[in-house]
């Protein structure tokens, strides 16, 4: 078995996964937990009220672990540890990024950027979109 501070190529496990998404007038959070062998998939709306953040359930769905193992590893997650896009010259406006996942029995991947994003970003984020899009709405 491969340790934690191995060189693993695949996410064989995960804990939490949290991708938040903002812009100039909104900002999302989605989070995958697992849940005995099953994924729960949610999306947030957040809100600022009283000087803070404050995250309301949107959409939620529920799909089998493997799914989502599936998916982060199609989608490369662990090459995305320790990204940061930079912001392109020139452009005025876009949407910022901040990822966390704890996979693989306690390592972190961390990204984050502003309309720069690690390669297979919005096909991670197209499919929890068609997951969310069969679960329920609150």
């Amino acid at each position: 078995m491969l340790g934690i501070h191995s060189k693993q190529k695949t996410i064989e496990s995960f804990e939490i996964v949290s991708l938040r998404k903002f812009g100039m007038r909104y900002a999302a959070e989605y989070e995958i937990v697992i849940k005995t062998n099953q994924a729960e998939v949610s999306e947030y709306g957040i809100i600022f009220r009283q000087g803070k953040d404050e995250r309301r359930l949107e959409r939620r769905a529920v799909v089998g672990e493997g799914e989502i193992l599936n998916l982060l590893n199609a989608c490369k997650v662990l090459s995305w540890d320790g990204f940061h896009g930079k912001h392109p010259a020139g452009v005025k406006d876009g949407t910022m990024f901040s990822f966390k996942a704890t996979v693989n029995g306690g390592k972190t991947v961390c990204a984050d950027g502003s309309q720069n994003f690690p390669k297979h970003y919005r096909d991670f984020t197209d499919a929890l979109n068609k997951m969310l899009a069969l679960g329920e709405e609150t």
